[in-house]
């Protein structure tokens, strides 16, 4: 894989995700999900999120990103 290659697949893993199926299943079921519970909220309750019904999802999004000179570190 070349270098211009690989830049590319990052953007389009940035936009859309991995390519996971489990995964974008999980997402799918927790955004409809969260859209019939705040259809269904009371008016004074807070609006729910697609990571209030996804603990997959939730926990790799709180995962912070590594930078080039950490990975390097960790790697080697």
């Amino acid at each position: 894989m070349t270098v211009p290659e690989y830049q590319i697949w990052l953007l389009y893993r940035q936009k859309y995700g991995g390519l996971n199926p489990m995964m974008r299943t999980e997402w799918g079921a927790a955004l409809v999900s969260s859209v019939i519970a705040n259809v269904n909220r009371g008016a004074n309750s807070q609006p729910f999120t697609v990571t209030d019904f996804s603990p997959h999802l939730a926990s790799s999004l709180e995962k912070e990103e590594l930078t080039l000179e950490e990975a390097k570190r960790l790697w080697n």
